[in-house]
């Protein structure tokens, strides 16, 4: 989470602010390491399409402050088109070389798909603000035609047929979600972050479609199936529920009713059997049998439970001092929010060290809560729709600025990504060793404790300031310094981990990070994390 408000987006016909030339470069850096390590035909496309998503940017800025853009976006921050529209190729890359390490050769294939179906939905997100800049920019339309060529034409002679028709099928996903979503839920997103968000849905629900079909053989652990019906299931219940409720009240009572049978309805009677048809055997005695399968288990899933009743307290005692406080606008103060931070990290670290597995799935559940509750809170459901209203909103900060509260669910998938998003067979035969050993504690170095020292010790001790920005040089040293005491205690708690000697690679990834945090504007809690695992899987 950032320490404070970003400055806007350049005006029309401005220059591009300092601080946004300086996300540019470390992004550009990001893609230059991974181009440097892989070096094949995908990572030159990798480089044709950041150099033309940073041209498109700027495009992307001045649709934002003139208000020209098709939908309602965020506008605490610039567009954020560049480090969005690179997170999904350089992870297919890192991915691919990963996988043909480990000799799987079809997640090496899938990884292909990844990187091909992030330049995709990069594309469109280009052509989309290409095609309604007036008046046409012709050198960035250019720049931007032939970068989409030479990718075009490069994938068009390494993807197979199937591999086709899955990346064209994601993008078609993707636009309809757009039209939806952004329509549903104004001032949620910059182009950035819906870009990055959507894609990552787009792509999730076009697996489960093809996993589900009777021609494809359903093969693959039932955690990742879970995670898969999980995330597809809740948006598609905010769409419909999104709907039903144009045509009534969502705060009486019969509509909290219906909301709650109809839950039940789609849970029982979509969700259940669906996830059945993948993983072949009942779903709930399964998650029963897995989640009581060994003592170890028992243990932290009891100490799960302590922290987040402590999480719930910590709210409860906040809206506390809010009701005996003077003034009736208090919110939480940076250091208040940060302790949720503290309190991921006493979560995960566990979890990441003793099963991995039971996180994974404890981390999908987690989501799956979030995001109800987020209904809950949004429709007015009651009896609880109001209360939560009425806790959740001592936490907002400048980026809650739409209808939906959606940090606290950025944090969870921060934290989860790097757990989720690693092929376990590609973690074998020593693949993860060096600095991707560190690979599934990415969300905890970058959100946990990076951004967490950096917000406290910037907001607190910090007076030099980066350019361009209100970000302190204090804290971001105090962040990188705060992640290698953390790698220490990695070493020294987890027996599996064994960097090899990749300290200086270690040390270059959290320091990009780092700086990536300084000066980016969109969510970090979703972002830091991502380019974090891309590196240290490099």
């Amino acid at each position: 989470m950032t320490r404070q408000r970003a400055p806007r987006a350049p005006g029309p016909g401005a220059p591009l602010s300092g601080s946004v030339l300086a996300e540019a470069a470390v992004v550009f850096a990001v893609v230059l390491s991974i181009h440097a390590a892989v070096m094949d035909r995908y990572s030159w496309c990798a480089v044709a399409l950041a150099v033309q998503a940073f041209y498109v940017q700027y495009k992307w800025d001045r649709l934002l402050q003139q208000g020209s853009a098709v939908f309602q976006f965020r506008m605490s921050a610039n567009s954020g088109l560049l480090p969005a529209a690179m997170v999904m190729p350089l992870l297919g890359l890192v991915m691919k070389e990963r996988c043909q390490a480990a000799g799987n050769p079809y997640f090496e294939r899938f990884g292909i798909v990844v990187a091909a179906t992030g330049m995709a939905v990069a594309l469109f997100s280009s052509v989309l603000a290409l095609g309604i800049t007036r008046p046409v920019p012709t050198n960035t339309c250019v720049i931007a035609g032939l970068a989409g060529c030479v990718i075009t034409y490069i994938m068009k002679h390494s993807l197979r047929v199937g591999e086709v028709i899955e990346v064209l099928e994601v993008l078609l996903i993707f636009v309809y979600l757009n039209m939806i979503l952004l329509y549903l839920l104004p001032r949620c997103f910059t182009p950035g972050e819906a870009l990055l968000v959507l894609g990552g849905i787009s792509f999730l629900l076009n697996q489960l479609i093809k996993r589900s079909l009777p021609v494809v053989e359903s093969q693959g652990d039932p955690v990742d199936f879970l995670l898969l019906v999980a995330v597809t299931g809740m948006v598609l219940m905010g769409i419909i529920f999104s709907a039903l409720f144009v045509f009534m009240d969502s705060g009486t009572w019969a509509s909290s009713i219906f909301f709650h049978l109809m839950t039940c309805v789609l849970g029982l009677g979509v969700a259940l059997p669906w996830l059945y048809r993948l993983i072949r055997r009942n779903p709930l005695f399964w998650l029963f049998e897995f989640l009581f399968q060994t003592e170890t288990r028992l243990y932290l899933l009891a100490y799960w439970s302590l922290l987040a009743t402590l999480a719930c307290l910590v709210v409860v005692c906040q809206n506390a001092k809010r009701s005996s406080s003077e003034s009736k606008k208090h919110q939480a103060s940076t250091i208040t929010r940060k302790y949720f931070h503290f309190i991921v990290v006493a979560t995960y670290v566990p979890g990441i060290i003793f099963d991995r597995p039971l996180l994974h799935v404890a981390a999908t559940v987690c989501l799956a809560v979030f995001i109800f509750l987020e209904y809950v809170r949004y429709f007015r459901i009651r009896p609880l729709g109001h209360t939560l209203r009425s806790l959740l909103s001592l936490f907002l900060d400048e980026r809650d600025s739409g209808p939906l509260i959606l940090t606290h669910i950025y944090l969870l998938l921060g934290m989860s990504l790097p757990i989720w998003l690693v092929p376990r067979p590609c973690t074998q035969k020593g693949s993860l060793g060096g600095a991707r050993a560190l690979v599934p504690y990415a969300g905890v170095l970058a959100v946990g404790v990076g951004d967490t020292v950096a917000s406290i010790f910037g907001s607190t001790m910090g007076e030099i300031h980066w350019p361009g920005t209100k970000k302190t040089f204090e804290g971001t040293m105090t962040s990188i310094f705060a992640q290698i005491i953390s790698v220490a205690l990695i070493l020294i708690f987890d027996s599996e981990v064994d960097i090899n000697h990749s300290y200086a690679w270690i040390l270059g990834s959290i320091s990009t990070v780092s700086l990536l945090e300084a000066y980016t504007t969109q969510i970090d809690n979703l972002l830091l994390p991502l380019y974090l695992l891309i590196l240290l899987m490099a």
